[in-house]
């Protein structure tokens, strides 16, 4: 240990917490309440003050929503926004024309991805599953394809490639980059967005290989045989895990099932009045977010383009986003109702939010108390007071015992993002790993951004919905009416190789 280093009170407390909490999502359980304790204990190891450390439950969580209530604000405007284009159908009518080219099972596996992968991005998995489920799903079983080969689809590229990049929205990277220590956002996104292509590429094609012997010719007596299937989402969601994310998940799906194609236009029937509307904006809307998208990459290519610095992209995002609900309500309800229409909207988006997020603010307020930068409000120092880096201070004092290899420190920020993701939820060890990657990024000489996004393909990976029974795959396998275990056993092998090859990228790319 580095004697000149002072590791006190406060720094055992920290390293105790740390350990209990990874040690509690290990056992599949919530963490926010060890999160709180933790959080008073090493308040009063620091101050020894019983009112500091009572006072740290409530200053730890407002510290981690004053910096992450961007995140909370920009799921807020897109599930509006995502609530007005059902109002219109113009979300059927975004991926109805895809049913059109599953001409058979391989192509039908791949159009799934696709699909899945890109309104997943914009919208999350959470909505994208019910809808990919209930109007493409249907057409490509139908196609030929087995129902675990769309489940295995489905997962990999929404709740593995989308979301454990979140390129779009930009809450993982948002969580991770705070967490490392205030590093750029941005740069955590870019890193992620390459390695969540280079996983979900590998799982992808493994998956399929594994599954392409199974796809049988086209025959409507498939489709009519899945629907007899009585696996749906209700009978697998009972015993899920402690984030649930399968109930919201259901919680967005549209009424009745749209298995077949006159299902589907009585669905479109409901708002045929509205027929215009819907076509506009079921273009519109893929279109101005392709728009912001390249915005945001533009600079990346050219200096004509001012680089998005900060919260600019988010911005960007959440404006576009109201503008679009906005317009999107006015069409569906007229000018008039639209004032009650999108405020009831924006008001159900933040219900969501919260439902998805909430949680993660105790947790993230525990992990803040040992950064130096959001320490100080935490333990109520004036302002200008030096406030202790308790984490960091504890690498500097064990340095000597860190591996002096940037291989094994990535592949140790990875298999400790896929312990924080054993819970269930992708995003409650996203502070976590990205303290540790902040930490030990200097220590390795690994670029803190890549070893950050590392830990969120780890946490993701696992808990988002592909690797873990009781998260959001009880969702996907119930929508695919297929049993979840077996959907597990059927990724694992797939995306822990496509970890496995993530982290050797990581390495060629970003290793000092």
């Amino acid at each position: 240990m580095d004697p000149s280093v002072s590791i006190g009170p406060a720094h055992w407390a920290y390293l105790a917490g740390v350990l209990v909490i990874i040690l509690t999502m290990a056992f599949r359980a919530n963490v926010v309440v060890p999160s709180i304790l933790a959080t008073v204990v090493v308040a009063f190891a620091w101050s020894g003050s019983f009112i500091t450390g009572i006072g740290s439950i409530f200053s730890a969580s407002m510290v981690a929503a004053k910096e992450l209530f961007n995140i909370f604000l920009i799921i807020a405007l897109m599930t509006a926004l995502l609530n007005a284009l059902k109002d219109l159908g113009s979300d059927i009518r975004m991926v109805k024309p895809f049913r059109a080219v599953m001409k058979n099972g391989h192509v039908a596996y791949f159009i799934l991805a696709l699909v899945t992968y890109l309104i997943s991005l914009f919208f999350w998995p959470t909505p994208a599953v019910p809808l990919v489920a209930a109007v493409l799903l249907p057409a490509a079983i139908a196609a030929g394809l087995p129902p675990i080969a769309g489940a295995m689809a489905i997962a990999i590229a929404g709740q593995g490639m989308a979301l454990s990049s979140d390129y779009v929205i930009g809450v993982a990277p948002g969580i991770s980059a705070k967490a490392a220590g205030g590093i750029s956002a941005v740069a955590v996104g870019d890193k992620a967005l390459l390695l969540s292509w280079v996983v979900g590429m590998i799982a992808l094609f493994l998956s399929y290989f594994k599954v392409r012997k199974l796809i049988v010719p086209s025959d409507n007596a498939l489709l009519e045989r899945w629907e007899l299937n009585p696996a749906g989402i209700d009978a697998q969601i009972e015993g899920a895990g402690p984030f649930d994310k399968a109930e919201i998940a259901k919680g967005t799906a549209h009424e009745g099932d749209l298995g077949t194609n006159s299902e589907l236009e009585a669905e479109l029937r409901k708002t045929q009045p509205l027929a215009s509307a819907s076509k506009l904006f079921a273009v519109l809307t893929p279109l101005a977010f392709l728009l912001v998208i390249l915005v945001m990459v533009a600079p990346k290519f050219t200096a004509a383009v001012p680089e998005l610095k900060g919260g600019d992209a988010a911005m960007l995002i959440g404006g576009v986003a109201a503008l679009l609900m906005i317009w999107a309500t006015t069409a569906a309800q007229g000018f008039r109702k639209m004032l009650d229409g999108a405020a009831d909207h924006i008001t159900d988006g933040f219900v969501f939010a919260f439902k998805a997020m909430g949680s993660v603010l105790p947790i993230a307020g525990f992990f803040f108390i040992g950064s130096g930068e959001t320490a100080g409000a935490i333990l109520g120092m004036a302002p200008g007071t030096p406030a202790p880096s308790l984490l960091f201070e504890l690498v500097q004092a064990g340095q000597h015992l860190i591996p002096d290899s940037q291989l094994l420190v990535s592949f140790g920020v990875l298999i400790m993002g896929m312990i924080t993701g054993i819970d269930g939820s992708g995003f409650s060890g996203l502070p976590l790993t990205g303290t540790i990657a902040g930490a030990l990024g200097p220590a390795s000489g690994m670029d803190v951004s890549a070893l950050a996004a590392l830990g969120q393909m780890g946490a993701v990976w696992t808990g988002g919905g592909t690797l873990i029974a009781w998260s959001s795959l009880i969702a996907v396998a119930g929508f695919a009416r297929v049993n979840v275990l077996e959907l597990a056993r059927a990724l694992l092998i797939p995306v822990v190789l496509g970890l496995i090859a993530a982290v050797f990228t990581a390495v060629a790319l970003w290793g000092a």
